[in-house]
């Protein structure tokens, strides 16, 4: 009986020696945790500013460069995209269109919502086509 008691001694001295080490490492497990999911929520909204930064250039291109568009109308169909699917998610978002007689080009910028403090992340998109003319048979 007594080795028995001899070993649960043994074994306690052992067990106190480790008190509060479940707390310390929640205290740094859990921040940890919580802030690589924040990166992870962060980049899915930069990848998401981009989709619309890229929708928005699409939508800017197509307008410019019809027969009879300008790179004013461009911009302001680009403008309005970005007001309708970027709203809340490509931030200060500047579109410049340039038209010239066979090619029109659009580069959008902006930046990514932020979720983790002191990270901005750049969004940019371009696109550029041939601007379109009628061209008789002959």
């Amino acid at each position: 009986m007594t080795v028995v008691l001899a070993k649960a001694r043994r074994i306690r001295g052992r067990l106190r020696g480790e008190d509060g080490s479940v707390a310390t490492e929640t205290v740094i497990a859990v921040p940890l945790a919580m802030f690589l999911i924040l990166i992870v929520i962060h980049a899915a909204l930069w990848i998401h500013a981009n989709h619309v930064a890229e929708s928005v250039a699409t939508r800017a291109l197509s307008a410019a460069r019809v027969a009879g568009g300008s790179a004013e109308t461009g911009e302001e169909t680009g403008r309005q995209a970005a007001a309708q699917v970027g709203a809340g998610v490509l931030l200060d978002p500047t579109i410049r269109v340039e038209r010239g007689a066979e090619r029109a080009q659009v580069e959008v910028t902006g930046v990514a919502p932020r979720v983790v403090p002191l990270l901005d992340l750049p969004v940019h998109a371009a696109a550029d086509g041939p601007v379109e003319r009628f061209v008789p048979d002959e």
